[in-house]
């Protein structure tokens, strides 16, 4: 059994199918405009060919206009013919087809219709006036209407007519609640027929406006624009939303899905100066603390989640040269180091990457003309690796930085530029500032544990391969059975500590079920445990780590006195000896030409 809690409140709920539009009441197009009022959740405004209003969730509703369209009746006829018609609404002519609400005055009210007429009210829906533009032509479809988010009095709207063979980009804007308008397209080719205009309401005077085609912006209110194509099909570009607080860019394309740009804080910041500068390092956007992941499908068509970090811009006029050397690096808010970058620029035909490098975990940043882009993840360094080791409990990724404030920092031959930027909490937990700061510090402890652990590994395999190395150079010379042995010694008792604190058993990923993990895993299989969840670690979790840690330190005691001991009396060993640093092979005697038999 399941609860209906979906109610039905359409506003004349007399359905039409199979009469023309000449027999209906009201005039509702397929895709009618509904909107939620930005002043009262529970306002909403539906048209038809009329405008309602709703101030009960859509209870009841209360008509606040006329016709605002042509009503013209030689276009309101049964649609098909002449042996079968189709009349289902979606024919339906002479409606409202868009509608927009004043974001800085709750009574004033635009409407747009399918035919070509712009209409305004001033009070709320007591009285409408129709402004449609002189120079705009008949029977043009009003496709979006767009109020300023500044001033009452400015609007903006968007037209075509490809459906009567004109192609022409038709975009209008007025600062006199339409006493007078001025046609803005200025920029966008003849051909490329306009469906939507939308300003930004965090930058006055930035507008954007999707075409038949994709696109553009314009910085100056419409006096000019110029594509923001970047790497966006070409396509229908139908409708455009601005969300405002992240200030993300997102479009509805026809056919081609809804595209998003991720972050509008280099167009905001976007200036004469800054076009003019060499080198321009933009203010990143405050970044919120999640790692966001993703879900993809062999064979299905999804689109890619929104990078996981934050988003660093950079722009360079002109290519940085190869003997400039160009880094990134992020700081605390006390200027402390967390982490640098590199910098790499490609070859000019190579695709540019956000963070290009074969290691992951060590990303170049990018070093190229033009605007550049460097996504940070928000971790501090990783614990040192075991070239090629298999770890099953754990990790040695470096731990996700508290929220707070940090910086970036941007050289190229010796230069540098500096802009802070906030990790902010995740909105969604109730975990302290502290328990966060106490997580970090003990993931911090735990990854340097892991390190010792690893470069321990790492010191004795390299002991072990040099002396190994050494004792193969020495082949069928006299001393090398005295070598041989002292090196022996030696590597049995690295070889011993190394087998507690590694298992060198496992060769593939489920190897461990045959050979169990040793240290360094185990205490890096802590890190996952401790970073588990956005909070205080647990009581067990330190336990762990102090019983592990201890054994770990055994091992590297034995390991220090091995250092102490055992490699010096092989060094003595190959010194008494006196080795030659350059050791020849032993030449193979010749005979005078005649084979002995």
């Amino acid at each position: 059994h399941r609860t209906k809690q979906e109610q039905d409140i359409s506003v004349w709920p007399d359905n039409p199918m199979g009469s023309g539009a000449e027999g209906a009441k009201f005039r509702f197009q397929w895709t009618y405009p509904i909107l939620v009022s930005k002043y009262d959740p529970k306002t909403l405004y539906v048209t038809a060919n009329v405008v309602f209003k709703s101030i009960n969730e859509g209870m009841s509703w209360t008509q606040i206009s006329g016709d605002l369209t042509r009503d013209d009746t030689s276009k309101l006829h049964s649609s098909g013919g002449p042996i079968t018609k189709d009349n289902t609404s979606v024919e339906y002519y002479a409606t409202i087809f868009t509608f927009a609400e004043s974001p800085v005055d709750k009574n004033v009210l635009w409407s747009g219709s399918d035919d070509g007429l712009v209409q305004v009210t001033k009070d709320g829906g007591a009285s409408w006036q129709n402004v449609t533009p002189g120079d705009l032509p008949p029977w043009s479809m009003m496709s979006i209407i767009d109020a300023s988010p500044y001033d009452p009095g400015t609007a903006y709207f968007a037209a075509n007519r490809y459906k009567l063979d004109d192609f022409t980009p038709y975009l209008f804007k007025t600062t006199d609640y339409g006493k007078s308008w001025k046609k803005i397209v200025n920029g966008i080719p003849e051909g490329e027929f306009t469906h939507v205009i939308r300003a930004d309401p965090n930058r006055k005077g930035l507008l954007y406006a999707g075409t038949e085609r994709g696109i553009y912006c314009s910085f100056n209110d419409g006096e000019s624009w110029q594509p923001l194509q970047i790497n966006l099909p070409v396509t229908p570009v139908h409708d455009i939303a601005i969300q405002a607080k992240e200030k993300d860019l997102i479009v509805a394309t026809h056919g081609r899905a809804f595209w998003i740009l991720d972050d509008l804080t280099p167009i905001y910041q976007l200036n004469d100066k800054v076009v003019a500068d060499e080198v321009h390092l933009f203010k990143p956007r405050d970044t919120y603390r999640i790692e966001a992941g993703s879900f993809e499908r062999p064979g299905m068509a999804v689109g890619s989640n929104p990078p996981s970090g934050a988003l660093i811009y950079y722009y360079f006029k002109n290519k940085p040269k190869a003997k400039d050397s160009v880094k990134v690096d992020i700081l605390d808010s006390k200027g402390t180091l967390v982490k640098s970058f590199a910098g790499k620029s490609t070859k000019d035909d190579a695709p540019k990457d956000d963070n290009e490098s074969d290691d992951n975990e060590n990303p170049t940043a990018p070093a190229d003309s033009g605007m550049n882009r460097f996504i940070w993840n928000m971790h501090y360094p990783d614990a040192v690796k075991v070239p090629g080791a298999i770890m099953w409990a754990g990790t040695t990724d470096g731990p996700l930085a508290v929220p707070g404030t940090y910086q970036v920092r941007l050289t190229v031959a010796g230069k540098s530029w500096t802009e802070p930027f906030e990790l902010k909490v995740d909105p969604r937990i109730t975990t302290s500032q502290a328990d966060l700061q106490e997580q970090f510090d003990f993931l911090i402890k735990i990854r340097d544990k892991v390190t010792e652990a690893d470069e321990t590994v790492n010191n004795i395999r390299d002991i072990k391969k040099q002396t190994g190395d050494f004792v193969k150079k020495l082949d069928k010379q006299p001393y090398k059975k005295t070598v041989a042995d002292s090196s022996k010694s030696l590597n049995d008792k690295l070889t011993k500590i190394e087998n507690e604190i590694i298992q060198t058993k496992i060769k593939a990923d489920e190897d461990a079920l045959n050979f169990p993990i040793k240290l360094n895993d185990k205490i890096a299989g802590l890190i996952g445990v401790v970073s588990s969840a956005d909070t205080k670690p647990t009581k067990q979790s330190y336990d762990v780590y102090t019983e592990l840690s201890a054994q770990l330190d055994a091992q590297i005691a034995k390991y220090k006195k091995v250092l102490e001991t055992d490699l010096p009396a092989f060094d003595e060993t190959v010194k008494k000896l006196d080795i030659p640093a350059v050791i020849l092979k032993p030449s193979k005697e010749s005979g005078g030409g005649t084979e002995k038999k």
